[in-house]
């Protein structure tokens, strides 16, 4: 009897282990291929057709995202610095030994004393801005106390100059939110915030154009305020980066809502011919 009963448990355990020991294979395989097929349903959505990103279309998206940021960048650099516009009067204005010139921006005004007798004497107005003197800039007080500035006797149109400025600030914020909609769109891999990101460039860029026209009417505004003293005039530097701002980020917008397109437009437009015979 002991020696029936020692069998039969030796072989519940023997029955049992066999068991035991291909169930864990069984679901290990199991959990594996369920991830390995995982793997491969999300690989075919990012590389193939449909909502995902591929990634020959991953490196254009790149490309075009640099053009962006460079154009970011100089919209930077042109609204944070005052070389909107130049202004120089005649060397004979205040007297024979010094003579004034000035430029400003969006948010503050410099006067620069310069030596006549560093002036070219083929010149007949003070200048130009980099020959060297005695500076002093100042912040604009409309923005905080609704004061203005008078500068060779005449005032800077308050109004479209914080116009100006505000389509500058807004423009910024549409790049930024263009940039992560892009950054969003790359690291998800999906084509969804292509559209919104091309449409926030391409309207930022129209918004820096526009606060471009505004501030030249600003300036014309300003010159005509007051006619007894003559001053020439000239767009500087910043007015040149922000341009080429609006125009990058107006070209990548167009290039992202492209890519944004379900089908290739070189294959709508010149369709390849057939070479079977």
């Amino acid at each position: 009897m002991w020696s029936t009963f020692v069998v039969q448990e030796e072989e519940v355990r023997s029955g049992n282990t066999s068991a035991g020991g291909h169930q864990p294979s069984g679901g290990l395989d199991g959990f594996l291929g369920s991830r390995g097929k995982g793997r491969k349903r999300r690989h075919r959505t990012q590389s193939g057709s449909g909502d995902g990103i591929s990634e020959s279309q991953e490196g254009k998206i790149k490309l075009t995202l640099f053009l962006a940021i460079t154009g970011i960048m100089l919209t930077v650099l042109g609204v944070g610095t005052e070389f909107w516009v130049e202004l120089a009067p005649s060397k004979s204005f205040y007297n024979n030994q010094t003579c004034l010139v000035a430029h400003y921006g969006l948010w503050k005004c410099c006067t620069k004393t310069i030596e006549v007798s560093d002036v070219d004497p083929k010149l007949e107005v003070c200048g130009p801005l980099h020959l060297q003197g005695e500076s002093n800039c100042t912040f604009f007080k409309f923005y905080t106390t609704g004061e203005n500035i008078v500068l060779f006797q005449k005032t800077p149109e308050k109004d479209l100059t914080v116009a100006s400025a505000m389509f500058a600030i807004i423009s910024l914020f549409l790049m930024v939110m263009g940039a992560i909609c892009i950054i969003m769109a790359v690291s998800k891999g999906v084509q969804f915030f292509l559209k919104p990101a091309a449409v926030c460039f391409i309207l930022s860029g129209v918004l820096i154009f526009l606060g471009l026209i505004v501030f030249h009417q600003s300036v014309l505004s300003f010159l005509a305020s007051d006619q007894s003293i003559p001053l020439r005039h000239q767009m500087s530097w910043s007015v040149t980066c922000v341009g080429c701002a609006g125009a990058l980020v107006v070209v990548a917008g167009v290039l992202f809502l492209v890519l944004a397109l379900p089908y290739s437009p070189w294959e709508k437009c010149l369709p390849k011919k057939n070479s079977d015979i």
